[in-house]
């Protein structure tokens, strides 16, 4: 039985604050699974907001930009991963098998028995984009959704900070 929820949702919908609303209920240790690199400043100092938000907290910060499911794979008590779409930026980045990276993802994530919570980006609902990489990183997103769906127990979208349960 799977113990993993996914959070999916637009830029700035709420969706990384919904999902660490579920945290408190789901018991401890809690294990923040960030996947940001700091390419630029601003992304540092984003990245710096976001430690200084969790310190205190009770989260214990794991960095993994590309090999989340090494930490889903000796995962205790429950991980909160905050991006499934920033990961796959960095996977493409870098120029790696999207495909089989989220195909290692979902098989750590079926074998875990720690609760997960997935937070991710739902990239298809504006206009088609006008370049080759913006296109295949689009469909690549929808496609990684779908399987992390299949594999999650719960799934919710974020909408204007409001959920809506799908699964």
């Amino acid at each position: 039985m799977s113990h993993v929820t996914l959070v999916l949702g637009g830029a700035r919908s709420g969706k990384s604050r919904f999902a660490e609303s579920l945290a408190p209920d789901l018991g401890a240790p809690r294990t923040y699974l960030a996947t940001a690199e700091p390419f630029d400043e601003e992304m540092r100092q984003r990245i710096a907001r976001h430690r200084e938000q969790r310190a205190g907290a009770g989260w214990v910060t794991v960095e993994a930009p590309l090999d989340p499911a090494s930490v889903i794979r000796q995962a205790a008590g429950l991980v909160l991963m905050d991006c499934v779409t920033v990961w796959l930026g960095n996977l493409m980045h870098h120029g790696r098998d999207l495909g089989a990276e989220v195909a290692q993802f979902c098989a750590a994530l079926e074998a875990c028995t720690a609760q997960v919570i997935l937070v991710s980006n739902e990239v298809g609902l504006s206009i088609v984009p006008e370049n080759a990489m913006a296109r295949r990183f689009r469909d690549e997103q929808g496609l990684a959704n779908q399987r992390l769906a299949a594999v999650a127990e719960n799934v919710y979208f974020i909408a204007a900070g409001l959920p809506l349960k799908l699964k």
